[in-house]
């Protein structure tokens, strides 16, 4: 197994990695809408958050060498499913391949952001 890190992607805030990669898979821890450069929670509501979590995501997928076209399954949480159409349009725009999904409604993310997404890709 190999840890991926990447400076273009928010550090942990715990006791894990950004990413490992196992075999030619890679798993992404989940990302929320925290702005590597500055550390800070991206404003605007649900489409800010969720291109903010898009970005990230890319940023670890480029690290670990593969694309948004190589997911194979995403988990994304929301803070409430009133979201979910809003959500839906951002997502839509970075996974036009369609991998599996699972999407459900939480009552509490880190740091209270309105989302989070975690993937698992082929290298």
């Amino acid at each position: 197994m190999k840890k991926v890190f990447t400076n273009n992607a928010p550090a942990a805030i715990g006791p894990y990695s950004q990413a490992m990669i196992s075999g030619d898979m890679l798993y992404t821890s989940g990302q929320i809408p925290v702005d590597p450069a500055t550390g800070a929670i991206v404003e605007g509501g649900i489409e800010a958050q969720a291109e903010q979590v898009m970005k990230n995501l890319a940023a670890v997928l480029e690290a670990a060498g593969t694309t948004f076209d190589k997911v194979v399954k995403t988990t994304c949480f929301l803070q409430s499913m009133d979201d979910f159409a809003a959500f839906n349009a951002v997502y839509a725009k970075y996974f036009i391949s369609l991998p599996a999904r699972s999407c459900v409604e939480v009552a509490k993310l880190p740091k209270t952001v309105l989302c989070e997404v975690e993937l698992i890709a082929e290298i």
